[in-house]
């Protein structure tokens, strides 16, 4: 099994900044893509960005420009660096990853158990 464990949520002003982080643990042989996803109340889960092992990165377009997602293979973990919050950016981040167990090599994908970052007007 493997466990990511998310932490950086947290109450900010608008304009502000907050660093979300997510460690993945257990039997792992490799990481393919880590994420972060958003669920505000009432809405539905949505991506606000990806890192491949390779290190290419895909935004939502709502937050391109304020976001910056990262990772450190050697830790297994990811980043996520939002700047200029805005009230519409309040939601829980889940930490999202996929790739292959340590022995018997098995395909995983894992999710968080979410932390919650809310901006204040």
């Amino acid at each position: 099994q493997v466990q990511l464990v998310e932490s950086g949520g947290g109450l900010v002003q608008a304009g502000g900044s907050l660093r979300l982080s997510c460690a993945a643990s257990g039997s792992i042989f490799s990481i393919n893509t880590m994420a972060w996803y958003r669920q505000a109340p009432g809405k539905q889960r949505e991506l606000v960005a990806g890192i491949a092992n390779g290190g290419n990165t895909n935004y939502a377009d709502s937050v391109k420009g304020r976001f910056t997602i990262s990772r450190d293979n050697a830790k297994n973990t990811v980043y996520l660096q939002m700047n200029s919050l805005k009230p519409e950016d309040t939601a829980v981040y889940y930490c999202y990853a996929d790739g292959i167990t340590g022995r018997p090599f098995q395909p995983f994908r894992s999710w968080g158990q979410g932390t919650q970052v809310t901006v204040s007007s």
